[in-house]
């Protein structure tokens, strides 16, 4: 099915399904998820197209969630995050098809398991907001280097918006409008980079039906669950798959 053999694509749905879940039940971590389950079997370019169309999709459901009023003043807010972010997501998407594929299997492992063992560590990256301005930049350029490469942009974000103080509402919110915006601009970067081709894409668009379907579970169970059980075992869950794509990048 979508170019792969059907219990290989059995298994990148399982993944997705459980990457939609945690996103609708906590919020964050679909693409991490996505990238180190789907890099665990799949080739890691064929990986990175495969969350594309997903959390495209379900990132707009997060993003709009409380009205495109509200969308578009968490872009007017942040515009400085989000130009810098698009400016080097595009940038960098054209590095992937020529980096070897050892060297990416290090490059998506190692900065989820830092982020996932410092998370569970208790220690909140953070960013100088005395001036606003620069931590935008700073945070747009950092989630945009290693989003060209992964797909993922969250820890960033998540840094600037602790360090701002934002509330409950405007995080989720700007998350969802920068993921968003984020998703677009790496499908355009690797469109013209040519890691996307067309298998690839249908692998991508058969895979957005288990996210909103996991999505719309992690909505239905968000309000039942130990939120805070829940996020320590998502990131077991993204240290050991962060470590297995390290092993394999020693082992290619």
């Amino acid at each position: 099915m979508f170019g792969l053999d059907l219990t290989i694509f059995l298994m990148a749905a399982g993944v997705t399904l459980l990457a939609g879940l945690v996103k609708g039940a906590v919020g964050f971590a679909m693409p991490m998820i996505m990238i180190s389950g789907l890099a665990s079997f799949l080739p890691a370019e064929e990986a990175l197209v495969a969350l594309i169309l997903p959390t495209l999709l379900t990132n707009c459901v997060q993003a709009l969630r409380q009205g495109p009023a509200a969308a578009l003043a968490a872009v007017r807010g942040y515009w400085r995050m989000i130009a810098t972010l698009v400016v080097f997501v595009l940038l960098t998407a054209q590095a992937v098809p020529r980096m070897p594929q050892a060297l990416l299997l290090g490059a998506l492992g190692l900065p989820i398991v830092l982020f996932a063992l410092s998370q569970l560590a208790g220690r909140q990256i953070r960013f100088d907001a005395r001036h606003r301005g620069r931590a935008e930049v700073l945070s747009g350029l950092v989630g945009g280097v290693y989003g060209g490469l992964s797909g993922v942009w969250g820890p960033p974000t998540i840094a600037l918006l602790v360090s701002l103080d934002a509330g409950k509402r405007e995080s989720v919110r700007v998350q969802g409008v920068v993921y968003m915006i984020g998703s677009a601009a790496l499908l355009a970067g690797h469109a013209g980079s040519g890691v996307i081709t067309p298998d690839r894409l249908w692998l991508s668009a058969g895979l957005v039906l288990p996210a909103l379907a996991g999505l719309w579970l992690g909505f239905a169970i968000q309000d039942r669950l130990d939120p805070a059980r829940f996020r320590r075992w998502t990131l077991v869950v993204l240290t050991i798959t962060g470590l297995n794509l390290i092993r394999r990048a020693f082992a290619v």
